[in-house]
């Protein structure tokens, strides 16, 4: 269960460092108390039939109840109270034994980390607080407290303190003075964990967290998912009784923990917490830009969290911030703090591929890492000549099926032969691009369109009809070709299983639309036909991924003339820019 988010954390409410913290710690116990006094009414509940059961029978015995009315009313209590009992014990039982989720990281044994286990030991001791049992990394901008005192974790919390999970991307990005200013607050949240009611009411949540999902789990027969699903509908019920209570309890000792951490780098604090907005951006601009692409190709960069360091730096860049960066930049990086970094930046970047994408849980021939200095060859040029033989093949599929405007499908793979394509509508005639609008002012003064000039078309109209035919038939092959992938990972256990279902639990970006695919396929297609026939070379752009190099430049102007083509069938602007760039689009492309 994460305790928190970066930057927060929790307090030992056994010390006088403050009145923040006194309030929030008392705070929290309230709450606490609250939580647990719920589990009583339920407890309460379950034996309620039994005690009216015994007060019943005690009756009999006394000679106050007697007689046929009270004789019936025992045995209906009786069997109620029996009936309670099973189920109560059930739940009790489930409750117990559920396997709370646990958050896959990378382990840091001290071994590992001496460097940052003696930093964060030294954290616990200015905060007087427990140093936390162990230290563990995750593909992610974020830091928090995780409890692991479940038997089935319990070695890796054997201290009785939560774990300390990471994200990555710090260690790479952050000075090693940012990362003891971030991680201060989040440390303090060991304080709370010797606090019996708190650490009582996380239990109990944390129970009914993982039994609320029982039933969503392998392996279990009709009968028993029933059962299952019935205990599951009563862990929800009692989330919901204390939902409320839980999350105030963490607001607090988060508040307690954030008001001792304030004497901890006070000045540091305030640029380590703008360090944790930049690193989240760059970090998601790398993951769905860079390494996304080289994931569907059965490549995952080994050098994730170094690759977040090239890719803020040059958003600073860009930003024109470069100068007060490279200033900190000459700071020692807490990745210093590790023993093998590159080792460790290996083991978290294919954690996050499995986390993000789905992919195995060891490289093989199908899933082989690759460095960045491969990866323009063995990802973007990959993956251009893959897209431009997916858009071929299906050109092929729509001339054989006879599919209106595909009769000139046939044919070698030339860039001229989509172009052609697209710049034809179903009737055999060329596509014409939309003409401008002209005002005419109306006799009311309102300005509107002659009807003759009148040729933009409305939002929902189709300007392009070839295109949209492409398009859904590229779209109905890359959901085929998704869904056989993910047929594939499942079938080879490859995925991480969670309480809101298997990882990826969602992808890393929304789906595309089919004109959105149909330009990614022509770009690439372009870019093909610009390395085969002239000494453009494939990229690498931190931010933006693939990237097409023109005599060493990257080429930025492509996208706008390629949407021209597939928007409005209208190829001038493409065919102008192959001239200039000295592309021959009747020259066949190498495909993969």
């Amino acid at each position: 269960m994460r305790y928190d988010v970066s930057g927060s954390g929790f307090g030992n409410g056994g010390s006088d460092s403050g009145l923040g913290e006194e309030w929030g710690v008392r705070a929290a116990r309230s709450r606490a108390l609250a939580v647990l006094r719920v589990r009583g009414r339920a407890l309460g509940a379950a034996i309620l039939p039994a005690a009216v059961a015994v007060v019943l029978y005690a009756g009999e015995v006394t000679g106050h109840f007697t007689g046929t009315g009270w004789a019936t009313a025992r045995w209906t209590v009786t069997v109620l109270a029996v009936l309670v009992l099973l189920a109560a014990a059930a739940v009790a039982l489930v409750v117990a034994r559920a396997r709370p989720a646990v958050t896959p990281t990378v382990e840091l044994t001290e071994t590992a980390a001496p460097d940052l286990h003696r930093l964060v030991r030294d954290l616990a001791d200015r905060l007087d607080v427990p140093a936390p049992a162990a230290i563990a990394l995750t593909p992610d901008c974020d830091s928090w407290l995780e409890d692991r005192s479940h038997r089935a974790h319990r070695q890796a919390g054997a201290a009785g303190s939560p774990v300390l999970v990471i994200g990555s991307p710090f260690l790479w990005w952050m000075r090693v003075a940012e990362l003891r200013a971030v991680l201060a607050p989040v440390v303090a949240g060991t304080g709370p964990a010797t606090d019996p009611d708190i650490a009582a009411a996380r239990r109990f949540v944390r129970g009914l967290d993982a039994a609320a999902v029982v039933a969503d789990g392998p392996g279990l027969g009709p009968l028993r998912r029933l059962g299952a699903r019935g205990v599951g509908r009563v862990a929800r019920l009692l989330l919901r009784a204390c939902g409320t209570h839980a999350a105030e309890m963490e607001r607090g000792v988060a508040a307690a923990g954030s008001e001792r951490a304030q004497a901890v780098d006070r000045e540091t604090r305030m640029v380590a917490q703008e360090q944790v907005g930049l690193a989240y951006a760059g970090w998601d601009r790398l993951l769905t830009r860079v390494a996304l692409p080289a994931w569907r190709m059965g490549r995952w960069p080994s050098g994730l969290d170094a690759g977040v360091v090239s890719a803020l730096t040059e958003l600073s860049r860009r930003d024109r911030l470069a100068e007060g960066y490279s200033s900190r930049l000459g700071e020692r990086p807490a990745c210093d703090l590790l023993e093998e970094p590159g080792a460790v930046d290996e083991a978290a970047s294919l954690l996050a591929a499995r986390l993000f994408h789905g992919g195995p849980a060891e490289a093989g021939p199908d899933w082989a890492p690759v460095e960045w200095s491969r990866y323009p060859e063995e990802v973007v040029d990959r993956k251009w000549r893959a897209d431009a033989a997916r858009l071929h093949e299906v050109l092929d599929r729509l001339a054989a099926a006879g599919a209106p405007g595909a009769a000139d499908a046939a044919g070698a793979p030339t860039l001229t032969r989509v172009l052609t394509h697209l710049a034809t509508a179903p009737d055999g005639r060329p596509a014409q691009p939309p003409e401008p609008v002209r005002p005419v002012p109306a006799a009311d003064g309102d300005d509107r369109t002659s009807p003759e000039d009148d040729s933009v078309p409305a939002v929902d109209e189709v300007r392009n009809p070839a295109a949209d035919t492409l398009a859904a038939a590229l779209s109905a092959r890359v959901a085929r070709e998704d869904a056989e992938r993910e047929a594939r990972v499942t079938a080879g256990a490859a995925g991480f299983s969670g309480p809101d279902g298997p990882w990826p639990l969602c992808p890393l970006v929304p789906p595309r639309t089919g004109r959105d695919l149909l330009a990614d396929h022509v770009t690439a297609l372009v870019c093909c036909a610009a390395v085969d026939t002239t000494g453009a070379a494939p990229g690498l752009d931190w931010l933006d991924g693939p990237a097409l190099l023109v005599e060493g430049v990257r080429s930025t102007d492509l996208a706008p003339r390629v949407l021209a083509l597939v928007e409005d069938g209208d190829p001038a602007p493409l065919r102008a820019w192959l001239a200039t760039t000295g592309v021959r689009p009747e020259k066949p492309v190498r495909l993969l």
